[in-house]
């Protein structure tokens, strides 16, 4: 065994005993037929995918048939967030359940939102990931597409629960002239700069290589698509097909992937074994054929087209069929929830801001969001918060590219959600108790989370490397 992933491994152990001792936060649904297996966990993470990009959500102009299946199969979340309105704080919030700023991921050591090639920040190795809690529970783990989460060794999927590694570590428009954008096996680069007109058909591949080889024990699939996130690259059997330009022809060839991978659970028997979650990490840009539709705003902003994207998921005699839930969900919750469901439990040692959803998922009678609050953050500065249905923006501290202000003429703007999606009508004014209460809220998240400038009370330290080095292709003998 690696050393690190020794190290790694005695850490999750220690960290989690005590929270196994009191038991599952979620049934372990898969052995209620009396079988000791664990179920499957596939995530379908893509890249700027708007929330009205898919059929299933309103698109009329992109077709995309299995995701539309996948929704009729299982049920779409229509108030699903991520946690920020760009990749790589998404990304943290996905592997560790929790804000961005808990982990320190909410911006590069420039200030810059997201991690750039050769960047001396990452995910802190000390983190649990999803990966590292189920690896601990006996799962294959595998990660093909895009990290995004650190390109320095100690940072790589590799070194943070992943058996696996198949991908580019960071966004598809990052060339450098000295660093070509690399793909990666591991933790070497084996091509550079990579053909990312086969790269959609290539990740499915390999996904479908994956699940085959491990359809025999439990497995936890990630799949951080670099779709479809500019420069546009569709496949041949693709391109010029769709009815919505270069953008819809790589939303059908995600689309094709989605099918390819639920047809491989058919045809090993291992569908009702497997949960499946089809999701993206921030809304669209709203340019080049992208939607956020009917919402308002785009990545990069804390209106709800930032916040909002579209989320499916499917697990056939778990997840009942054809429903929707508009109960306020995150990508937080995904680590606790798959945690419970696999039979093990979060770490005690630490705090972690998602919780269990599968009572939404399943459908329980009277299940309601597990949260109080839901904060919107971007880059280092707490913009929104969200309870029950209302929202309220707070007021902006600085003026930055793409932070749109919904009412420039008001100090703060509340909206309820549930009446007008679009936030266009500012109630504000005729409802003070409703804006004391969220600022309330908001001021709790400043002191816990940090805003701005000030670090807040419980958040972690990322990982730093003293020299940083660009991801390259080894060089010849």
């Amino acid at each position: 065994m690696k050393r690190h992933t020794r190290r790694g491994f005695l850490r999750i152990v220690g960290a989690a005993a005590g929270a196994l001792a009191a038991g599952p936060l979620a049934p372990a649904t898969a052995g209620d037929d009396g079988s000791d297996k664990k179920p499957n966990f596939i995530i379908i993470y893509l890249d700027n995918m708007g929330y009205g990009d898919l059929a299933c959500f309103g698109s009329k102009v992109n077709r995309t048939p299995a995701v539309d299946k996948m929704a009729s199969e299982g049920m779409r979340l229509t108030s699903f967030y991520v946690t920020s309105g760009v990749c790589t704080p998404s990304r943290s919030s996905l592997m560790t359940g929790c804000y961005p700023r808990r982990v320190n991921l909410h911006q590069d050591e420039r200030g810059r939102c997201v991690l750039f090639p050769a960047a001396r920040k990452g995910l802190n190795p000390k983190e649990i990931t999803i990966a590292e809690l189920l690896k601990a529970r006996g799962y294959a783990t595998c990660c093909i597409g895009k990290w995004h989460l650190g390109d320095q060794l100690d940072f790589l999927p590799t070194r943070q629960g992943f058996d696996r590694y198949y991908g580019i570590p960071y966004s598809n428009d990052m060339r450098r002239r000295q660093i070509p954008l690399p793909l990666m096996i591991d933790e070497t680069v084996t091509e550079a700069p990579v053909d990312q007109d086969t790269l959609t058909r290539r990740y499915t591949e390999e996904a479908v290589k994956f699940i085959t080889a491990n359809k025999d024990r439990p497995f936890f699939l990630y799949l951080p698509h670099f779709a479809v996130h500019l420069p546009l690259h569709a496949g041949e059997a693709f391109r010029g097909k769709s009815a919505n330009g270069r953008y819809g022809d790589m939303v059908e060839e995600v689309d094709w992937s989605t099918g390819q991978i639920l047809k491989t659970l058919k045809q090993f028997g291992i569908d009702e074994r497997t949960m499946v979650v089809f999701t993206s990490d921030n809304g669209s840009t709203g340019r080049n054929g992208g939607s956020n539709a009917p919402l308002r705003g785009h990545k990069g902003q804390t209106l709800e087209g930032g916040h909002r994207v579209p989320c499916v998921a499917r697990w056939p005699g778990h997840i009942p069929a054809g429903r929707t839930c508009d109960e306020l969900a995150s990508t937080v919750d995904m680590l606790p929830t798959i945690a419970g469901l696999s039979g093990g439990a979060v770490p005690t040692d630490r705090v972690i801001d998602g919780r269990d959803i599968w009572p939404l998922l399943s459908a329980r009678p009277g299940a309601k969001t597990p949260h109080e609050v839901f904060y919107y953050y971007q880059v280092d500065q707490l913009q929104a918060v969200r309870s029950g249905k209302w929202k309220l923006h707070l007021p902006l501290k600085v003026k930055k590219k793409n932070w749109g202000k919904p009412d420039k003429n008001a100090p703060v703007a509340l909206y309820d959600l549930d009446a007008d999606i679009h936030e266009d009508h500012n109630l504000a004014d005729q409802h003070p108790d409703v804006v004391k209460r969220l600022t309330d809220l908001a001021a709790k998240a400043q002191a816990d989370l940090g805003d701005m400038g000030v670090k807040g009370a419980h958040q972690r330290p990322a990982g730093w490397v003293d020299h940083a080095t660009g991801r390259l292709l080894p060089k010849k003998p």
